[in-house]
Parts: C-alpha cells; sequence; structure tokens
C-alpha cells in the first residue's frame, strides 16, 4: 500500500490559506485539518477571520470551532486528537489537507511537540513580577535575544506565551525552540508543505480590507459579548484585545480599528520571518492554485 501524503498549506494571514486548501480538497477528494489555534473556539468567529458557511460546506472542515473558550486544551493535545483524525481519514484516504495558521500547532502536527520540563517557580513568579511592573515590552526584549525563533513563531501579543518561552529558556539555559526541536517525530505518512506568498504591499492591503470587512460584518459587537470574558487566554488576541480597549475608553473606536490592522501587520511580519526558516516549504503566489494542484498530483 502506498504511503498517505498530507499536504500543509501555510502562509501569513490573509492570503488566502483557507481558499487555496480549499481547491486542494476537493481536488483530491478529501478533507482539511485547520492549524489555526483561534479558529477552534465556537464563541470566536468573525475577529478569527473563521471559514464561512459556504466555505465549510465546500469541503469537510475539522478543528474549526469545536472547542469553548471555557475548555483546557493545549498543543500537546491537539497534536493527539488530530494525529488520531489522521489515522482514521487515512483507512479510506490516501490524502488530507491542514491549514494553518498557528506556527505551533503545524509544528507538532508535522513534528510532534517534546515534553518539556517544569518551570522553576521562583523564575516564573520574578517573570510575572516583570510584567506588572515593567510590562510586556521587557519580557518581549528579553525573549527575542534568547530565543529569537520562538519570538516571530509566537503570538507577541499574549503574555503567557512570552512567559512559557522565558521560563523554559532560563530553566533549562537553552531555546525553548530547540527543546521543542530535540526529538522530532516521525510521522506514518509524508508531508507536503506548500507556502503562499505574495507582495508585501499587496498583503497589507488584504490585511487592511479584511479588518474593515470584519468591522462591517459585526466585529464591534462580536467582542462586546466577549467582554466578561477578556481574561481568558483566547481572547489575548489581535482584534478583540483592541477593541476591549475601546470599551475601557483607553482609546477610540477609530484607533481600535487602525491598532487592530497594525498589529496584524506586525504579526504576518513575524509568519513570514518564522516560516523562512524552513527549507521543506514549497513556495507560490497566492492565487497560483494550478501549479499548487500540478505539485499535488505529483506528490499523492
Amino acid at each position: 500500500m502506498s504511503k498517505k501524503t498530507l499536504f500543509v498549506i501555510v502562509g501569513p494571514t490573509a492570503i488566502g490559506k483557507t481558499a487555496t486548501a480549499i481547491r486542494l480538497a476537493q481536488q483530491l477528494g478529501t478533507e482539511i485539518l485547520s492549524c489555526d489555534s483561534r479558529q477552534f473556539y465556537k464563541e470566536l468567529n468573525i475577529g478569527v477571520a473563521r471559514p464561512s458557511e459556504e466555505e465549510l460546506a465546500a469541503a469537510k472542515h475539522h478543528f474549526i470551532a469545536n472547542l469553548s473558550i471555557h475548555d483546557n486544551y493545549n498543543v500537546s493535545m491537539y497534536e493527539h486528537d488530530a494525529l488520531a483524525l489522521l489515522d482514521d481519514l487515512f483507512a479510506t484516504h490516501d490524502t488530507a489537507v491542514a491549514v494553518g495558521g498557528s506556527g505551533l500547532y503545524v509544528d507538532a502536527l508535522c513534528q510532534g511537540i517534546t515534553a518539556m520540563p517544569d518551570p522553576d517557580p521562583e523564575i516564573r513568579a520574578q517573570l510575572k513580577q516583570t510584567l506588572e511592573t515593567e510590562g510586556i515590552e521587557s519580557l518581549r526584549h528579553q525573549l527575542r535575544i534568547l530565543d529569537p525563533d520562538y519570538y516571530y513563531s509566537t503570538e507577541i501579543a499574549n503574555p503567557l506565551r512570552i512567559i512559557r518561552g522565558l521560563e523554559m529558556c532560563l530553566t533549562t539555559g537553552r531555546p525553548f525552540s530547540q527543546i521543542r526541536k530535540s526529538d522530532i517525530k516521525e510521522r506514518p505518512f509524508d508531508i507536503v508543505k506548500i507556502g503562499l506568498t505574495c507582495p508585501r504591499e499587496e498583503l497589507y492591503n488584504r490585511i487592511n480590507l479584511r479588518v474593515d470587512q470584519m468591522v462591517g460584518n459585526g466585529l464591534e459587537d462580536e467582542a462586546r459579548g466577549l467582554l466578561p470574558y477578556r481574561n481568558l487566554n483566547a481572547l489575548n488576541t489581535v482584534g478583540y484585545k483592541e477593541l476591549f480597549d475601546y470599551f475601557d475608553s483607553k482609546i477610540t473606536l477609530a484607533q481600535a480599528i487602525t491598532d487592530i490592522k497594525t498589529h496584524t501587520r506586525r504579526y504576518a511580519k513575524r509568519q513570514i520571518t518564522w516560516l523562512q526558516r524552513y527549507q521543506d516549504i514549497q513556495w507560490f503566489e497566492r492565487g497560483n492554485v494550478e501549479d499548487i494542484l500540478k505539485v499535488a498530483e505529483r506528490e499523492k
């Protein structure tokens, strides 16, 4: 029996990964796994650019709106669940398509997550104290020096992610990203990574347009409904944090929208930096679906 193949669509936010994944899944007659950790949550829709009902109907998706923001879920659990799903899917399909999103979750699916040592409680307490007294920028600067690979692959707006990386660096004396890569697991299927790219100005215009569309589709009302849960980790997300500041009367609505665009562009830039480290990605201009389909037919 021939080996099964997982096609993984990667690229910065707003570049069109969902549309490409759907075309690919339709061509191959298979299903899609999301690696976007924020699209897991059913309460988050507009602000995380969840696929529309039409897109979800065009190809079967997994790990979309399958959790609540109140659930306890992490990347190790995702690795287990995604591999179990692929095991079932490959029983009846030769291929599957993954799309993301969240760099850590793509890595978990493709190469596994290494078991981490328990952090030093004193180090964690010191980092939390630094966050309270000096703010997150101080921690970001420290992480960028100690582990630039992790810095560029994580959500630096999320203090929990920043503290997690730093406490592993300081507890072990090694970069967190190195620890995570030290035990790459073999997968019983082939992996073909397809990256989408486009000129930077075009990407930024797409981001700005998408934010305007989100606002027009009711992002403010969605965020207001989530305000009571703002302290949950899932809400530490671009698109909601800025509107929470607006609800607190710290900034105007116009400034909140501008900040969402700025922070999303910065996030896209970090995603590009993270992806450029990988040698196994085949790059295509966004919209060049025909060449991607040719590669898929050749590789499957």
